[in-house]
């Protein structure tokens, strides 16, 4: 009986809780924080390229090479990516802001007009890209609305350039700040 009454109380506070935030205004003050964009892909079971545009990513250790990145439980391929046991990260630079456009819809084939080749596990690496991180799925955690997904780096391949940013819901480029420059 306590089990149940704990499900409920637990059920009712996440009620309260998302009565007191504003979806749209909360998306907002995250907005604030500025991040990098990453398509991240894989290869599904069927062998089909799969991405999706991702700028929930992070590292997490160096020793060893860890990072996670955030599956959205409504993202088109979820069920693909949840499956998968291996990723790629790619780390978007200025120029690609077209290709996480692309890689943020539904369509069925991502892949249009994008020129990639092929990690060791078989996920697509775009070119133009800053960085790539080949990695294994090491653990996958449950995170609300989310699968949040830690990988071990098997392998990582990086080119000077500048990054793609996203802040305030809108793309932007990174600039030497002016009282800091050589």
């Amino acid at each position: 009986m306590k089990a149940k009454k704990s499900k409920a109380r637990r059920k009712q506070s996440a009620k309260t809780e998302t009565k007191r935030f504003d979806r749209r205004d909360y998306r907002n003050a995250l907005g604030q924080f500025a991040t990098g964009v990453t398509i991240v892909t894989a290869r599904a079971k069927d062998g089909r390229a799969i991405g999706l545009t991702v700028n929930s990513f992070t590292s997490v250790s160096l020793e060893p090479p860890l990072v996670l990145w955030c599956l959205s439980r409504q993202a088109t391929d979820f069920a693909q990516f949840r499956a998968a046991s291996s990723f790629a990260v790619n780390v978007l630079s200025a120029r690609q802001h077209v290709h996480s456009r692309q890689f943020a819809t539904t369509l069925a084939d991502k892949f249009t007009a994008v020129e990639s080749e092929g990690a060791p596990d078989g996920s697509p690496l775009l070119k133009g890209a800053t960085a790539h991180f080949i990695c294994r799925v090491a653990k996958r955690f449950e995170g609300g609305d989310h699968v949040i997904i830690l990988g071990k780096v098997e392998e990582y391949r990086w080119n000077a350039g500048e990054p793609l940013v996203f802040h305030s819901g809108r793309y932007h480029v990174t600039t030497r700040h002016p009282d800091l420059l050589d």
